[in-house]
């Protein structure tokens, strides 16, 4: 079943023939192909003809041939449509090494409207900006939301939608499985491959236990303040000598292949943004699920992780709040201003202070 994403086929639409080159960006398997291959369809709906698409996944063995930029360029150059506009995407184009170099050829060809996807740091916002000069919009793509989630389940009640959107994880090809089992032997592999595909490789690690044991304290932690220096601290103090300068390769590993995102602090009575301390959030709670299980008493961290992405699908950078002594879950800001959010498993409690101190 393939299920809708509108909200970024939406964008798709938008910036359809826009002289931008279209980058997808996000963690293994949330989604990626499949939205190219949703779009494709719209075009062969709305006048495209077969011949105007050209797609290829870089991951798929038959485009082996395809070892480095000029056969990729050379490749799509000799399958173009002279005579039309061509549609052309390209599937994992971090595994070519200098990419960017066919990526800017096509894209000065007048005929070429050109779309592509990648899942670890060479397609970060931060390389794109200087390996594509300013000539591209960046959709980031995030596992199933609930609402996505939800047009899958119709026969079931939120409660129990929501049990199984955070035990068995929201990407998409987990809602082909029935039982947790199924799910988690899918989810490990791709844990497997994000660790080790994704972070050793890519940051030359050479110690896959110490690297998975700092993925099970980000884990623990979804939702806590840390630090570099508390988390290497922490787990020296539990046996596992480790130094922050370590730490700090892992945990960049980790945001830079989407398994985690960082919410960095800021301060709402100062307007700046803090260095010390921040959040950790997982990309998709079924991994976490498979590496330390379902926690008692840790279902509000939980809940906080689900709104954290949901601010991210729509549109807001998100940081932590700090007001004198006082905690804001989130400030999420977008061009309209800033959003407060407070997350709470429960209302019972609370205790609401001044709202004044959010102006």
């Amino acid at each position: 079943m393939m299920i809708k994403r509108t909200e970024y086929l939406n964008i798709l639409k938008r910036f359809k023939d826009k002289e931008l080159i279209k980058v997808i960006t996000g963690l293994r398997r949330c989604g990626k192909s499949t939205l190219l291959k949703m779009y494709q369809d719209y075009l062969l709906q709305n006048g495209v003809k077969e011949n105007q698409i050209i797609a290829i996944n870089l991951e798929d063995l038959k485009y082996n041939f395809i070892s480095d930029y000029l056969s990729l360029y050379n490749y799509i150059t000799s399958k173009l449509n002279k005579n039309a506009k061509n549609y052309v995407f390209i599937d994992e184009v971090q595994n070519i090494d200098n990419f960017q170099k066919a990526v800017d050829s096509l894209y000065i060809q007048e005929n070429v409207d050109l779309y592509i996807t990648g899942s670890n740091a060479k397609l970060l916002s931060s390389e794109l900006s200087t390996l594509l000069s300013g000539r591209y919009i960046e959709i980031k793509m995030l596992p199933l939301s609930f609402k996505e989630y939800k047009s899958v389940y119709k026969d079931y009640t939120n409660d129990d939608l929501y049990r199984r959107y955070i035990s068995f994880g929201s990407l998409p090809y987990v809602t082909n499985f029935n039982s947790e089992d199924d799910a988690s032997l899918y989810i490990s592999s791709i844990y497997n491959d994000i660790i080790i595909k994704d972070v050793m490789t890519r940051k030359k690690i050479t110690d896959e236990s110490m690297l998975k044991s700092v993925a099970n304290f980000a884990m623990d932690n979804i939702g806590n303040l840390v630090s570099i220096n508390n988390i290497a601290n922490t787990m020296t103090s539990n046996g596992r000598n480790i130094n922050v300068r370590t730490v700090k390769k892992y945990m960049e590993g980790f945001t830079e292949s989407y398994f985690l995102y960082k919410a960095s602090r800021y301060d709402v009575k100062g307007k700046q943004y803090l260095k010390t301390s921040e959040k950790y959030y997982v990309s998709d709670l079924g991994l976490r699920y498979f590496i330390l299980g379902r926690k008692i008493g840790d279902f509000g961290h939980i809940l906080e992780n689900v709104v954290y992405l949901e601010l991210l699908r729509r549109g807001y950078e998100v940081y932590v709040g700090k007001v004198d002594e006082y905690e804001i879950d989130f400030v999420a800001i977008n061009s309209d201003g800033k959003l407060y959010v407070q997350v709470a498993e429960t209302l019972k409690g609370i205790d609401y202070h001044d709202s004044k101190i959010f102006d």
